[in-house]
């Protein structure tokens, strides 16, 4: 039934799910704004960061323990790939580099369900985090909310990488000029590594966070894929601040979407994708250049 209360309610479950595409998306975008890299195995990223930080769980039974594991464990395996496979594809044409980001995807994926099975696997809240909080105005999951703060905090270390060091600089600068960037003599491949580390950490953190709220399962990293690319078509290709203004829209609007017919969320989703690019051909805060 439509009332206030499920209205306010849809509208904080969209918060909390535009947070994490906004996550996911900054990785996303860091990726093909410094790389020009297509990266359709980010989804896979995503579940497998889940899945490494559930299997951490198992062992240590800690939250803190998972969501360390889980990270890290994606930073190593998004450096292996571009080490052994997306460095040869930096100039190659884009549909290459689909065609194996896409592949790898799949790969991983089947990895995936060899070694854990189809069946969904679940990692608890922290103790801290369970049962529910009054807002005053309504109650809520206690979870849900610290994911927000926790995303929050994550998206501001990426904008101190960004915007507040010597990397990141050289980041922004790839970004607009991967050449120029190096005709400064700057190791660019590095670099590359890097970014693609860091981006891919950035959806395998998003992956186990949101496994207290989601289940876990091998596919789950198929919509998410193609959510995120929504997110960072909408906020502006290679724009991280458009990446989480894209994230919070999103997130909003298939929660509230939800609320009337769950059917229909994915078509305005894509509605406002192409509303967007009518008025503003590269997303709401992209650039020509980064298109």
């Amino acid at each position: 039934m439509l009332n206030w209360a499920n209205f306010v309610s849809q509208c904080f479950n969209g918060l909390v799910l535009g947070a994490l595409l906004a996550l996911i998306s900054s990785g996303l975008t860091i990726i093909y704004g410094t790389l020009g890299v297509l990266n359709l195995a980010h989804g896979a990223m995503f579940m497998l960061g889940g899945y490494a930080g559930w299997l951490a769980y198992e062992y240590s039974h800690s939250y803190v323990v998972a969501v360390v594991a889980g990270s890290l464990f994606v930073l190593v395996a998004g450096i292996f790939l571009e080490r052994t496979i997306i460095r040869f594809f930096y100039g190659r044409p884009p549909e290459d580099q689909i065609l194996v980001t896409f592949g790898l995807g799949i790969v991983i994926v089947e990895l995936v369900r060899l070694g854990f099975g189809s069946l969904s696997k679940s990692v608890p809240a922290p103790e801290w985090a369970t049962g529910i909080t009054s807002l005053g105005f309504m109650i809520y999951p206690t979870y849900r909310l610290a994911v927000v703060a926790i995303v929050a905090v994550a998206l501001l270390a990426l904008y101190v990488l960004l915007y507040r060091t010597r990397l990141g600089m050289i980041v922004r600068a790839g970004i607009e000029d991967a050449q120029m960037v190096d005709a400064l003599g700057i190791n660019a491949y590095r670099v590359f590594m890097v970014v693609f580390g860091i981006g891919a950490m950035a959806a395998g953190f998003a992956g186990i966070v949101n496994a207290p709220v989601a289940p876990i399962t091998p596919d789950i990293g198929g919509d998410i894929l193609v959510q995120t690319f929504v997110v960072v078509v909408i906020g502006g290709v290679g724009s991280f601040p458009g990446a989480v203004l894209g994230g919070l829209i999103a997130g909003e609007i298939l929660s509230i979407t939800s609320m009337f017919d769950p059917a229909y969320s994915q078509v305005m989703l894509f509605a406002a994708m192409t509303l967007v690019l009518i008025v503003r051909p590269y997303g709401l805060l992209g650039t020509q250049g980064r298109a």
